[in-house]
């Protein structure tokens, strides 16, 4: 719709500028008028302002002028009513957008926020698109706001610091927060504003000084993540234990079924009846060709390659390792 509104836009602009050439060539050639004195003469004709003529016209100039009046008469008036068209519906068009994305954000429930689109939110953006799950944006720059509406995002304009544009984010539903500005400070905010709204919810934010990561934890954030320390560890490894670094980031964790090799599924999933069962009698090597690697209770405590005679407990998760297959056999058997 909005492509329609441009292209009528262009072809009456177009238009006019036809008829404002058609005039000057007109005049210029039919009475011998400057260049000067025949656009005089085309926009005075065209905007009907009733000015007199730079010099008398001829029989057959007297001709051209009336018909010249008549045509410029309706394409003025085509012009003028699409770009009022055009304005009004471009308009109509952002509010629409709007009432329609906010509508979806009304609907959700358990859902993440991502505060800021910049480089780190782009990537828990597209995470979470990967993994299927419901998300929010919000970003304060407009024309961000404007170059991803048509993407498969729900997107909601404003400051993340007002507690206002949280709210219209569903914080109050929503199940985590990802806080990715730029700024320490914005972050900060954030964080105090979203744990005073939302006491349950988990709160991940990005920091870039230690004195920042730790004022953040001590406003209630759950996760500290310092991207410029991570790239930095990650790049020191490389030089220190450069193959298991390699082998490490070969181990995908995405929600592209054709690479995904690690994944997690909760208790719920494993035992359905809401039986307590010891790892050895799930039996999951044998039955998907994964192997488990990680066990987290249900108080947040983790376990490194547990083992066999663990019992698995109400709220805990089992982490497993698999090549992209056998995590697809995983996820068909178990219905994650």
């Amino acid at each position: 719709m909005k492509n329609l509104f441009r292209s009528k836009l262009y072809g009456a602009l177009l238009l006019l500028l036809l008829i404002f050439t058609v005039g000057v060539l007109g005049f210029k050639v039919l009475s011998g008028l400057s260049l000067t004195d025949a656009i005089y003469m085309t926009v005075i004709t065209i905007t009907t302002v009733g000015y007199g003529e730079v010099r008398p016209l001829g029989p057959l100039a007297k001709i051209f002028t009336s018909l010249f009046i008549i045509f410029s008469f309706f394409t003025l008036g085509y012009v003028i009513s699409v770009i009022t068209e055009y304005m009004l519906s471009k308009n109509n068009i952002g509010n629409l957008r709007k009432n329609r994305v906010q509508k979806k954000v009304d609907s959700l429930k358990d859902h993440v926020i991502v505060c800021g689109f910049g480089r780190n939110g782009k990537q828990a953006a597209q995470k979470l698109l990967d993994y299927k799950q419901p998300f929010v944006i919000i970003e304060k720059d407009e024309s961000v706001v404007e170059r991803i509406s048509d993407d498969n995002m729900l997107i909601i304009f404003g400051n993340a610091n007002e507690d206002e544009i949280l709210i219209k984010a569903g914080i109050e539903r929503a199940r985590s927060i990802i806080c990715a500005l730029p700024s320490d400070a914005d972050n900060l905010f954030i964080v105090l504003s979203a744990r005073q709204i939302n006491g349950k919810l988990k709160i991940i934010s990005r920091a870039t000084e230690e004195t920042s990561s730790r004022k953040l934890k001590l406003a209630g954030a759950d996760n500290v993540i310092m991207p410029d320390k991570i790239g930095g560890d990650h790049m020191a490894s490389l030089v220190v234990v450069p193959d298991l670094v390699e082998f490490l980031d070969n181990l995908t964790v995405s929600g592209e079924d054709d690479s995904i090799n690690v994944e997690q599924i909760p208790f719920e999933k494993i035992c359905t009846d809401g039986e307590e069962l010891a790892i050895a009698e799930l039996d999951l090597r044998r039955k998907t060709g994964c192997s488990i690697i990680g066990y987290k209770s249900a108080n947040g405590e983790y376990i490194v390659n547990p083992e066999p005679s663990l019992i698995l407990k109400k709220g805990s998760k089992l982490i497993l390792i698999g090549r992209p297959n056998q995590i697809e056999k995983l996820k068909e058997f178990y219905n994650v």
